[in-house]
């Protein structure tokens, strides 16, 4: 059982340092000797690559994405800002066309009625010029 999690370990770090762009390398080592470093000393170098990427990762994730309510050191830049809306609920337009809807919906639906009880004069001129 240790061979096989060493060997997937192996195989794992392999394709991840394969797949990492030379620019972000961790350590200042270059790609071909992290990899002759994880082939030579399988167990070692795969750890080795494991930890040192995962920690240089996290570093530069947290230098440049700053998540809202997590304590970070503060940056030059500025805070990000919508230029719209957030919800459609909070859009003008938006709220504006459903109360047209809405609104459009209720009169259709008083003059359904309306035809339906006989009260409406336009229903019932149209029933006696067709009669």
């Amino acid at each position: 059982m240790p061979v096989i999690l060493i060997f997937a370990m192996v195989v794992y770090a392999l394709i991840d340092c394969s797949r990492t762009p030379d620019d972000e390398m961790p350590a200042g080592l270059p790609k071909v000797l992290w990899i002759i470093l994880i082939v030579l000393v399988p167990a070692v170098g795969a750890l080795a690559w494991i930890i040192v990427s995962r920690v240089s990762r996290s570093k530069a994730q947290t230098t440049t994405d700053r998540r809202p309510g997590v304590w970070s050191a503060p940056t030059d830049r500025k805070p990000i800002r919508r230029s719209g809306p957030v919800a459609p609920d909070d859009d003008p337009e938006f709220l504006n066309r459903l109360e047209r809807e809405r609104r459009r919906a209720e009169r259709e639906r008083q003059a359904r009625e309306r035809r339906d009880d006989g009260t409406d004069p336009e229903a019932s001129q149209g029933g006696t010029a067709a009669g």
